[in-house]
């Protein structure tokens, strides 16, 4: 091992996923120098494991289903689709997994990339292990930003590490497609994934312990998406947990708390994450290893005046836009303290990732799509507002019926009776994504209701939901 001498920045980003890129992107047009450390794919999960390649598997999926709504096209498409062509289209979005694209993109704005683990060493000290074994000691004038992300959390059972079982990653990148498939989860990345191998040839059992599908959503949600998946083939079994898994001759085996032996090609557990902080220096600045960080709204550690936990580390909201959100108000903070201007902390101020607390949209990219922004109706109660609940079929618009024969989805808006603003909605039905940023709108803007009256929808749209849940509002 090797050890250079420290080299001075005013800023050090640990980790280069769109997090660490975008709070390295923020310093550097603040006129800050900026260090931005990765231990494998500039780029991150998103880029390789995640967003990119797993919409990529989903939008041939979503298109032939939008599709075969629609006499005289629906003929065309009832064959299977070309798995291998759908795989590498996929392959070309993930970039082969090289990430020479995003190293040039990071070289323009002038930050400099270390490869390596990068780590902690004491306050505003970072050491760097290169992949040579070489250890360089990067010091911060002003700020280090963690930026580290999550990774799969796989659970304590008996047999799993011989079965090596897929995560989101291998999920997102398999090269073939499975004949059987067992998906452990009802979240997101279990409902995406199910939807996707579905589609593409595999034969999928989920395994859900809770109740239903999507429980962070509004019920309904998750179960228009699973009604949906049993319809494509998918045999969905809800309040169901796996007691110990194995393979025999090649064959993962799943054995469930009924008793029942589960046969497939692959296992895929999505049963959540946990921060990749086990291993960064945490320890060296007093914090736990392997701990979520907590921040304030300008994303600074607690009891820190340097320390910066960015995106899915702090566990605000485990989205990738939400997380570059993030990154654009700390990079901003960062710069307004290093120059010392004035930092806006107040909800909604340039320095306070307040959406994080009260509109954060998601976008469930299953057929129906889900997708929410703020609260559900029991988040809102349950936070003590006094509200309402609005809800409207889509058979009711007309730019349903005309996006496809037998269209199917639901729309609820959460209505603050006191305030008279949305707390929060939510849209399931087929291209139903494009959709929440209006809600957004809505809900980050405090949009009052009456001035809702006025936005008119361009007909004949799917957008005229929000004038029939204005309508049922008024109404009742």
């Amino acid at each position: 091992m090797t050890e250079t001498e420290s080299i001075a920045y005013d800023v050090v980003v640990i980790g280069g996923g769109p997090v660490g890129e975008n709070v390295a992107d923020r310093t550097r047009a603040a006129g800050l120098t900026t260090a931005l450390v990765e231990s494998e794919l500039l780029g991150g999960e998103c880029s390789y494991w995640a967003c990119m390649p797993s919409k990529a598997l989903l939008r041939p999926v979503i298109a032939q289903a939008d599709a075969r709504r629609l006499p005289g096209l629906a003929q065309a498409v009832q064959g299977p689709l070309d798995a291998p062509a759908v795989l590498a289209r996929r392959n070309y979005f993930a970039a082969d997994w090289k990430d020479d694209g995003q190293a040039r993109w990071l070289e323009g704005t002038g930050a400099v990339l270390y490869r390596g683990q990068g780590r902690l060493a004491g306050p505003r000290t970072v050491t760097v292990t290169g992949p040579d074994g070489t250890v360089t000691t990067l010091t911060a004038r002003h700020a280090v930003a963690v930026s580290t992300g999550t990774r799969a959390q796989l659970p304590d059972l008996p047999g799993l590490a011989e079965v090596k079982p897929w995560t989101s990653r291998e999920a997102t990148s398999a090269q073939a497609v499975p004949g059987r498939l067992i998906v452990v989860g009802g979240g997101v990345v279990a409902t995406e994934m199910a939807t996707a191998w579905q589609a593409l040839g595999s034969r999928v059992t989920m395994l859900v312990r809770g109740k239903g599908l999507l429980n962070r959503m509004e019920p309904f949600a998750g179960e228009l998406v699973a009604e949906a998946l049993t319809e494509a083939g998918v045999d969905v079994r809800t309040g169901t947990s796996v007691e110990s898994v194995g393979r025999e001759n090649g064959t993962v085996v799943a054995v469930t708390s009924a008793g029942d032996r589960i046969e497939g090609d692959e296992i895929l557990f999505a049963t959540g994450r946990v921060p990749h902080t086990d291993d960064i220096g945490l320890e060296t600045v007093g914090l736990e290893p392997g701990s979520w960080l907590d921040v304030d709204d300008s994303l600074r550690v607690t009891g820190t005046d340097w320390l910066y936990g960015v995106g899915d580390v702090n566990r605000r909201a485990l989205l990738t836009h939400q997380g570059k959100y993030q990154a654009r108000v700390a990079g901003a903070a960062i710069a307004a303290r290093a120059t010392g201007g004035t930092v806006a902390e107040e909800p909604w101020g340039a320095h306070a990732a307040t959406a994080d607390h009260h509109a954060v949209p998601q976008v469930v990219f299953t057929d129906p799509e889900a997708a929410a922004v703020g609260l559900s109706l029991a988040e809102a109660e349950q936070a003590g507002h006094r509200v309402r609940a609005v809800d409207v079929e889509f058979s009711s618009v007309a730019g349903a019926g005309l996006y496809g024969d037998g269209y199917k989805g639901r729309a609820r808006m959460v209505v603050d009776l006191e305030d008279e603003i949305l707390r929060g909605v939510t849209f399931v039905g087929p291209g139903v994504g494009e959709l929440i940023h209006s809600a957004t709108v809505a809900v980050a803007g405090h949009v009052p209701v009456s001035r809702l009256w006025h936005v008119v929808p361009s007909y004949p749209t799917l957008s005229e939901v929000w004038l029939r849940l204005l309508e049922a509002y008024r109404d009742n």
